[in-house]
């Protein structure tokens, strides 16, 4: 049997939740909303939680967040949501409240290197603070009574790699995994992701352990399960417009043909549409994804220059059938091109 089949074949848990696969679409902002995680669930993906979402934004129940909430109870099970907040008590009373609301799983973010979410001593402050991570943990644990995850980074910088610490600690604490991202805060998403740490780190607890970072294809993914033992594997930038590699992970060599990447990208765009409710700011977000769709297809270039223009519904479709329908891969394309999707935050 070889390394795929095999790793496509084993389960994993998280507290009463079993998962059929490895293969986990990362949560990324901006990108895992509802419409994107049915997309990479129906094409194979065990998992997909929520891109994160404030703790402030559940207690007061702010429109933004009431949409984050969205899901699809078809395939969205079980709810995997992600929080982000600095001050522990907020968090407790948030998760009480996504309980409430139907998750089944929360994840703590204590990844996320942007400034105003560290200033605030949430996402990747918190792997400063072994303490605070310890307590948020416990209390919201406590409040929602639901299995509590954390996903992190290496640590703050390369003199501050508390990856293991972090991990140890929630672990005491009672979380029930960790996903380890692993580059430094300062590091952003530039450089290589540091895959011994995330072996470390699974040689190092008893909780499984999901490896992020540099998952650029499904090759590189298989890769990290052998290299790391990690018990799955997160892929953030390498799923950006590609939603077909977690099919490809199960049936190696799959391919989309031109006419199947052309109707689930008007099914997103749909959904999409749908999900925002208004058409132009819908049309208006949906560039950054057509602009992932096209990375590695021939003419990808124009076809952006075009689509950033275009403002109508009905002319973005059009334009969408008129390249997709014809357009092909360029052998190695895709690959080549990691830098343009370093915007979206996972």
């Amino acid at each position: 049997m070889n390394a795929q089949h095999q790793a496509q074949q084993e389960t994993w848990s998280i507290g009463d939740h079993t998962f059929r696969n490895p293969w986990i679409l990362a949560p990324m902002a901006g990108v895992s909303e509802k419409p994107y995680r049915v997309l990479a669930l129906r094409h194979g993906a065990c998992a997909a939680p929520t891109e994160l979402v404030s703790a402030k934004g559940l207690i007061y129940g702010q429109a933004r967040t009431e949409r984050y909430l969205a899901r699809d109870e078809s395939i969205e099970e079980p709810f995997w949501l992600q929080i982000f907040g600095g001050d522990t008590e907020n968090m407790a009373r948030a998760a009480g409240i996504a309980a409430e609301r139907g998750a089944s799983i929360l994840d703590i973010n204590m990844g996320c290197p942007v400034k105003k979410v560290t200033k605030n001593g949430a996402g990747s402050a918190l792997l400063s603070d072994p303490h605070r991570v310890g307590q948020m943990i416990e209390r919201m644990r406590s409040e929602s009574g639901l299995p509590v995850t954390i996903k992190i980074r290496s640590g703050w910088d390369s003199d501050h790699v508390t990856a293991i610490e972090i991990g140890k600690v929630a672990q005491d604490a009672g979380a029930s995994l960790v996903a380890l991202h692993a580059r430094t805060r300062a590091q952003g998403y530039e450089g290589h992701a540091n895959w011994e740490l995330i072996r470390e780190l699974v040689e190092a607890l008893r909780i499984p352990v999901i490896g992020n970072g540099d998952a650029w294809n499904a090759r590189r993914a298989i890769q990290m399960k052998k290299e790391t033992g990690c018990a799955a594997v997160m892929i953030g930038r390498g799923a950006l417009g590609n939603p077909w590699i977690f099919k490809t992970l199960s049936e190696p060599g799959y391919l989309p043909s031109c006419s199947e990447r052309t109707e689930l990208i008007l099914e997103h765009l749909r959904s999409h549409t749908a999900f925002v409710g208004d058409e132009l700011r819908a049309v208006r977000r949906f560039r950054s994804h057509l602009s992932w769709y096209c990375t590695g297809l021939a003419g990808a270039a124009n076809f952006r220059r075009e689509i950033f223009l275009i403002d109508c519904l009905q002319q973005v479709i059009r334009r969408i059938v008129d390249y997709f329908q014809d357009a092909e891969p360029v052998a190695g394309a895709r690959e080549a091109i990691q830098d343009e999707t370093s915007n979206a935050l996972g």
